[in-house]
């Protein structure tokens, strides 16, 4: 391998696999070949050889039949896409399709000669091209379509896509047609130049074809579909004949006049000479997907290559600058992936990297190129200097201000203007060479000879310098970071070890093909060879991983392997060596390893053996890494001991062993350094207080015994024996704790006695035990101790707080001015239970005149203005509360009708101000409990409420931007684009502005629909409804009003239905308590009447349910919602756990609802009458105790 970070070979060659001359077998006179085709498996070649169609096998090259049918010259041969078919056509003016059998079976004719053939790549469509016509065939159709053609065709070929076809003809214009063979897109030469060959080019990064075109003005020019010109022309010095895409669109092939087979980039620049031969080519193909050509010429010479192209790179550490497209260099990052490009638009010859510079050598001339700034992750080179000479070497070295050629023997080196500054000649043929850094401009090179010498070469010295003599020669060499080691691998596969001061063999490794040192650590290198990459640190055993290729870099734990013509980046945990180094308990180098990169579990190990060695520094540095905080806490607590003069190593170490968990060594080491307390101390912390007792000491302070104890009860509560820890804390005199712990497990009585007990009656107990009982429930005897401690202020707050209204009003008697205290509250509570008049009666003894309705209608403004939604919407339902109490006995003059409407307007208020609240804690608070389905749900269902009403305090702005977002989560994206649409009619807050610009953006990326599973669908009519509907949360269909649970608003299976006139509302009630009517039993059954009988085969799933049959016969398109109706045959058949009654009582009526999916369990409130799946519900009272909207305790 060559080195200096450059790595290079001979350019692209051409392998002839084989050759064969056609001629014709009585005359000997050599037939010319006007076309080749490639099967698609590349297996079998097709000739066109005069009349006869020749078919090869593409591997050996031998003739596997020749095929009879044309009357004339052939022309144009062609192979389907699929290989089931190909097709011929010539001067006979016919097109012949074959099958892959070489059977003739098909043939159709044109009115002139065929000149050309092309299959669709995708299709079956085969295009055929004569003097005036183009026809298009497929297997589906038996005729063939024609279309007129302008002048002769010469050449034809099909889109990658296979939607368009080009054909080029004499008069210089290219006709671009889709497959039913119009005319889209035309394209005329300059002059008017016959077009004589053509292609459709790209590669697998291009998102369109390029057409590449030649005529015989000797041009070729690039087109795009639409026939507008891109790029540059490009001139050639010979008459262009046959032009072909080869190695996947990344170059072109093209044949002619000049008897050559000439390599140019896609984009025109000529590359190198392919093959010459005797007379000019006439048609060229590349083998699919394979760098295989074959050609045809004019004297009969078919001959078959293989394209074999070389790979020129170069390798500095981290920058890795290879070849592409042999025109480009490509320098990328190893360890960031970053890219750039280069292009030198010129065949490529050798290329060098040395930290920030970069030579390229081109065919007349070398680049040198640099970085633009200094920082290592910078990416961007500018040209530098250009040496305007013509080179040979077999080797490129670039160096910070030097160019060095290596020739055999001989090195050069130059400057960046061309002027040869110092010339080495060498006593073998130079294998190797590797700059290894030193003073810009004085360089220093390591050379490896042919006869094992190693040298030592500085640019600025004219004198090399002999570092050892090996016994073998040199193929792959490197030096350690400090300069002390040498390592080689020999022509026997050797990895040697020098010590460069002794010149003495460290170690030698077998199976080695390359070798590089660590470039942050001096003692560690990487070799390769066998299919392993062996890490060898120090003298250490190996350690090997399974890695094909060449070791070209090790960089940290990042191993550079070329393999084949890619480098690629491997990370090696460093795992095994650190190990190494701490068996031999040599820390600070194991932690030196370590930093190259280990496992975060060696980094543990590493800390703890450190640790344990009272290695502090490095255990700190290695749990640093880590982020272990109790050790970094107990190293930093050992240091300032130390500092203090605190020099015992056995505490130390047993403070390490305790918090590794080894208490009984911890243990003997306090023991032996005299220091049984902290052994007492650590079993206490454990909770193993007989161990504890065994390192007690006597003479142990009484706190210090007390403290025990108190530990001791600690770990008795937690380990659930409160009998002995209430004990233990009595005895420590933690009266409180002991209180706690009697009232947990209810001990009342002998708490009781403790409050009634003088030697234990302190204030804060006291204080203590009353809170104690009033959390409890223990009313009586938490006022027995208020009363005993004279704190009427609390008692009165205890009684009210218990609502003991009684016991409140008769101690105000004594204490009147505490009246606030007792009469606001209570007042409040009366609101709460609906006890309005009461409510008015209470504020008026406190002072306060204002009405029930009034304090609510404030309530209800107050909770708007500080955001409390959800008190806003439950003192909605309080005032609704009101009117509905109020249109059950309307005050005198006053109609029911007025509290009627009141009533529902605030019902509704109440709801959307309830689904509000969810939407203002997801867009104004940190948190919401909400799912994105319920947010969603919630912004639907209040968006559909202000379209007709906007209640203050409720933000459309916030309402459109929590759907907008919510919408575009789930998938729905046409909901979401009517909402992000919406929020440009509104002054949008400033939080929300760049969202919504963004989301207004991206959401037309987006398609315009709404995911199916997110449609409402009506339970009435089983119409799928549209997520927005102006009208309202109705059905679309049937004007079905949408029923949602109060907690998610999922849509709930329910459909209202109303009673016949003649079922009272009690009647109703007891059809729906008694048994539903059975049901007839599935299968087949007869009926009879007087003319006829009737047999009826019922399936398991026809039952006799009289609801549904009511659902399916309701009219609809009706612009009026009528609920459905039912009679008494109908309720009877309706089961009762599928009927829920809102029993508003009158005047409201009663509203009737059936759940028609009973496997979807539902909830009712008995309050609000709102509805929840059960689930919910369930979940909201368990952590509320009452209904989350109108907060009525559960039953």
């Amino acid at each position: 391998l060559p080195g200096g970070g450059c790595f290079s070979a001979n350019n692209m060659r051409a392998v002839q696999v084989w050759q064969d001359q056609v001629s014709d077998p009585a005359t000997k006179s050599s037939y010319s070949l006007y076309s080749v085709a490639f099967r698609p498996d590349g297996e079998q070649i097709l000739v066109a050889a005069k009349k006869k169609i020749l078919v090869y096998d593409g591997s050996s090259g031998n003739l596997v039949k020749s095929l009879p049918g044309h009357k004339e010259d052939v022309y144009s041969v062609a192979y389907a896409a699929n290989g089931e078919m190909f097709a011929s056509g010539g001067a006979d003016k016919t097109v012949i399709v074959w099958d892959k059998d070489l059977n003739g079976i098909l043939k159709y004719s044109h009115n002139d000669s065929v000149q050309c053939l092309a299959f669709n790549p995708l299709s079956s469509h085969l295009v055929s091209c004569g003097v005036t016509e183009v026809g298009i065939w497929t297997v589906e159709q038996k005729g063939v379509n024609k279309h007129k053609i302008s002048a002769k065709a010469s050449s034809c070929c099909w889109t990658n896509d296979g939607q368009y076809f080009a054909v080029g003809m004499q008069n210089g214009v290219v006709s671009i047609r889709n497959k039913v063979g119009d005319e889209k897109y035309k394209v005329e030469r300059p002059g008017g130049s016959p077009i004589w060959c053509l292609t459709w080019n790209s590669t697998k990064d291009d998102v369109y074809d390029i057409l590449c075109v030649c005529d015989w003005n000797r041009k070729l020019a690039f087109y795009h579909l639409n026939g507008k010109q891109i790029g540059k022309e490009r001139s050639f010095n010979f008459d262009p004949t046959c032009i072909t895409p080869c190695s996947g669109g990344s170059y072109l092939l093209i044949g002619g006049s000049n008897k050559k087979l000439s390599l140019y980039g896609r984009d025109g620049i000529f590359l190198c000479t392919v093959a010459e031969l005797n007379s000019q080519v006439w048609c060229v193909q590349t083998k699919p997907k394979e760098d295989f050509v074959t050609a045809g010429c004019d004297d009969g010479t078919l001959l078959y290559i293989h394209l074999v192209y070389s790979t020129i790179h170069g390798l500095y550490r981290e920058r890795y600058a290879y070849r592409d497209n042999m025109t480009d260099v490509v320098i990328q990052h190893l360890l960031t992936d970053q890219k750039v490009r280069i292009k030198c638009r010129e065949q490529i010859k050798k290329i060098a990297i040395y930290k920030n510079r970069l030579a390229v050598q081109l065919p007349e001339k070398i680049v040198v190129y640099e970085l633009f700034g200094n920082e290592t992750s910078d990416m961007q080179y500018k040209v530098r200097e250009k040496i305007q000479q013509k080179l040979d070497c077999t080797l490129l070295v670039v160096c910070t201000g030097h160019i060095i050629l290596c020739q055999d023997k001989k090195l050069s080196s130059l400057t960046y203007s061309g002027r040869k500054e110092r010339e080495w000649n060498m006593e073998s043929q130079i294998r190797y060479i590797k700059v290894v850094g030193g003073i810009p401009g004085n360089e220093e090179l390591l050379i490896g000879l042919k006869h094992g010498q190693v040298y030592q070469v500085f640019l600025s010295n004219s004198f090399p310098v002999l570092l050892l003599k090996h016994q073998s020669s040199v193929r792959c060499l490197d030096i350690s970071a400090m300069r002390t080691k040498l390592a080689l691998v020999d022509e026997n596969n050797t990895c040697v070890v020098y010590d460069m001061k002794k010149k003495e063999i460290l170690f030698q490794e077998p199976n080695a093909n390359s070798v590089s040192w660590n470039s942050l650590c001096d003692d560690m290198l990487c070799f390769t060879g066998g299919g392993y990459f062996n890490i060898k640190a120090n003298g250490f055993p190996v350690h090997q991983q399974r890695q094909a290729g060449f070791v070209v870099g090790y960089y940290g734990s990042s191993v550079f392997c070329l393999n084949q013509s890619s480098v690629v980046k491997v990370e090696v945990p460093q795992s095994s060596p650190t190990l190494q180094y701490m068996e031999r308990k040599m820390f600070n180098d194991a932690y030196g390893i370590a930093c190259l990169g280990v496992t975060e579990d060696d980094w543990k190990v590493l800390a703890f053996e450190a640790l344990e060695n009272l290695d502090l520094e490095v255990a700190q540095k290695a749990l640093v890494r880590i982020g272990h905080l109790p050790h970094l806490l107990l190293i930093q607590s050992i240091l300032e001991r130390k500092k203090r003069g605190q020099d015992n190593d056995k505490v130390y170490l047993a403070d390490i062993l305790a918090h590794q968990g080894k208490f009984d060594k911890a243990a003997r080491l306090y023991k032996e350094a005299d220091q049984s307390s902290k052994a007492v101390e650590m079993y206490t912390d454990l909770r193993q207080f007989d161990l504890a007792k065994e390192y007690m000491e006597e003479g142990c302070s009484e706190g210090f015994t007390k403290e025990i104890i108190k530990k001791q009860a600690e770990w008795c509560k937690s380990s659930s024996d409160p009998k002995a820890a209430c004990e233990m804390y009595l005895a420590a005199g933690e009266y409180i704790k002991a209180a706690d712990i009697m009232m947990e497990n209810g001990w009342i009585d002998r708490l009781l006695q403790m409050t009634r007990n003088p030697s234990t009656n302190t204030t804060e107990f006291l204080q203590h035990c009353a809170k104690l009982f009033q959390n409890s429930d223990q009313i009586e005897l938490a006022a027995e101790i208020l009363d005993k401690l004279g704190e009427w202020k609390e008692l009165i707050k205890l009684y009210v707080d218990a609502q003991q209204w009684n016991q409140a009003f008769n101690l105000l008697k004594d204490h009147p001015e505490l009246k606030e205290l007792v009469y606001v509250p209570h007042a409040m509570w009366l609101l709460e239970n609906d006890q309005f008049n009461e409510a008015q009666d209470a504020l008026s003894k406190a002072g306060r005149q204002t009405a029930a309705v009034n304090i609510l209608e404030q309530l209800v403004e107050n909770a708007i203005v500080e955001t409390r939604f959800e008190d806003c919407a439950y003192y909605n339902w309080l005032l609704a509360s009101s009117y509905r109490q109020h249109a059950k006995e309307p005050p005198k003059g006053e109609k029911s009708e007025v509290f009627v409407k009141q009533f529902w307007n605030h019902l509704k208020l109440a709801g959307m101000y309830y689904a509000y609240s969810g939407i203002h804690k997801f867009t104004d608070q940190p948190f919401t409990s909400h799912l994105p389905d319920a947010l969603f749900n919630m912004s639907r269902c209040l968006y559909h409420q202000l379209l007709n009403t906007h209640p203050p305090g409720i933000s459309k702005v916030c309402t459109l931007y929590t759907l907008a977002r919510q919408s575009k989560h789930l998938g729905a994206f046409k909901l979401a684009r009517y909402a992000f649409d919406k929020l440009q009619m509104f002054i949008i807050p400033q939080r929300f502005s760049e969202q919504v610009e963004l989301g207004s953006i991206t959401i037309r990326s987006k398609p315009f629909e709404d995911k199916e599973e997110l449609l409402p669908v009506c339970y009435h009519c089983s119409t799928t409804n549209p997520l927005l509907n102006t009208e309202g949360l109705q059905c679309v269909n049937c004007l079905e009003p949408f029923i949602f649970s109060f907690v998610s608003f999922e849509l709930l299976p329910l459909v209202e239905f109303c009673l016949d006139s003649d079922i009272s509302e009690e009647e109703a009630k007891a059809l729906v308590a008694a048994e539903p009517i059975a049901k007839h039993t599935a299968g087949p059954h007869e009926t009879a009447d007087s003319n006829t009988q009737t047999l009826t085969l019922d399936s398991e799933d026809d039952k006799n349910d009289l609801f549904t049959e009511k659902l399916l016969n309701t009219e609809m398109g009706s612009s009026v919602y009528t609920p459905v109706c039912v009679d008494k045959e109908t309720l009877r058949s309706m089961h009762q756990s599928q009927i829920f009654v809102k029993e508003w009582g009158a005047p409201l009526g009663n509203q009737y609802f059936f759940n028609v999916l009973p496997d979807v369990p539902i909830s009712m409130c008995n309050n609000c009458f709102q509805m929840f799946h059960n689930d919910d519900y369930e979940l909201q009272t368990l952590l509320k105790r009452c209904c989350p909207f109108c907060r009525a305790p559960c039953r």
